[in-house]
């Protein structure tokens, strides 16, 4: 299938107040749930050795912040939900530069090797629920500086998470479906390349022979799919039964490459070690996503950062590490 490098004039999907006060009630539902469901009051007990220091505001967006990532220079990107913009923001405090218009940019965002950007479009009701039958979300391609867009896949599922393999392959979910997609480097394009059920933030094991998924609903976890053999995904780790309605949502890696889980009703960042899951940090609602840092200014290396529907980003200092990705 084509795949690559076509520039075009985008516009923006319906946004309309319907739609988001849906999405919104949605949320808040689940969060009002998990406050009341027995035994919501525990939670993913705290990880061991975690450094000192509370999370602080760093940056914000005037919208919904679906997903971050920083680039080599210290510059963190944001894909705005409602909006469906692309954000550059180039140090901590600074104004958020509104790098696109309305392009439908509302999923997962990843930085290719090249310093480009890639986004992911389709991010709502509609698309995931018809994802698995009618897969036209696209993969964009986005220069950090001048902002230009090009089509870089399309014929995707509604894409949520987006996660770069070490040889450049590209994997997405699409949330409220059962697909997995995939891009090859050459432009090739498998929509269902596996399955895991209502699956959301998504990575590549630094090596990359396994792509590890979050499940978000109905029995929240971790899978590991082998990329040799992606008909068998793998449940790595269930979230105990207390966090049932946590809604884990983004993911990344750190150093060693262990999962780190943002958490929308738990308000937690989990990380995946010795089989289970235990928390970073808590007091955090509604988050979307985790990242480190990058090169040596900026939203620099080692700092873990936070996104949120509340469109805040936050240092998280508990989850410092030097080699995190």
């Amino acid at each position: 299938m084509e795949a690559m490098h076509q520039t075009r004039t985008f516009r923006s999907a319906p946004r309309g107040p319907r739609r988001r006060a849906v999405v919104v009630a949605a949320v808040l539902a689940a969060v009002a749930g998990a406050v009341c469901a027995p035994g919501a009051a525990q939670a993913a007990p705290a990880c061991a050795a975690t450094a000192a220091g509370a999370p602080a505001e760093v940056a914000r967006i005037p919208d919904w912040a679906e997903s971050i990532a920083v680039d080599r220079r210290g510059r963190m990107f944001v894909t705005a939900y409602y909006t469906g913009r692309v954000y550059r923001i180039d140090a901590p405090g600074a104004d958020p530069v509104a790098l696109t218009g309305g392009i439908g940019a509302n999923g997962g965002i990843a930085v290719r090797e090249d310093g480009t950007l890639l986004v992911g479009t389709g991010n709502d009701l509609a698309h995931s629920l018809t994802g698995g039958l009618f897969p036209v979300s696209e993969l964009l391609l986005v220069d950090p500086d001048s902002g230009r867009v090009r089509t870089y896949a399309s014929g995707l599922g509604g894409i949520d998470g987006v996660a770069l393999a070490p040889d450049g392959t590209v994997y997405t979910t699409t949330l409220g479906g059962r697909t997995i997609g995939r891009v090859t480097p050459d432009g090739r394009v498998d929509p269902a390349w596996a399955r895991v059920g209502e699956p959301n933030g998504i990575a590549v094991s630094p090596d990359g022979s396994e792509v590890y998924v979050v499940q978000t609903t109905v029995a929240p976890g971790l899978y590991r799919i082998p990329v040799a053999d992606p008909g068998r995904p793998v449940r790595w780790i269930s979230a105990a039964p207390w966090d049932a309605l946590a809604l884990p949502d983004g993911l990344t890696l750190d150093g060693r490459g262990r999962p780190l889980i943002a958490t929308h009703a738990s308000g937690q960042v989990w990380r995946a070690e010795s089989g289970s899951l235990c928390a970073v940090e808590t007091g955090l609602p509604l988050s979307t996503q985790v990242t480190y840092g990058h090169g040596d200014r900026g939203f620099s290396a080692g700092r873990l950062y936070r996104a949120g529907v509340d469109g805040r980003i936050y240092e998280v200092p508990a989850g410092f590490d030097p080699t995190g990705r």
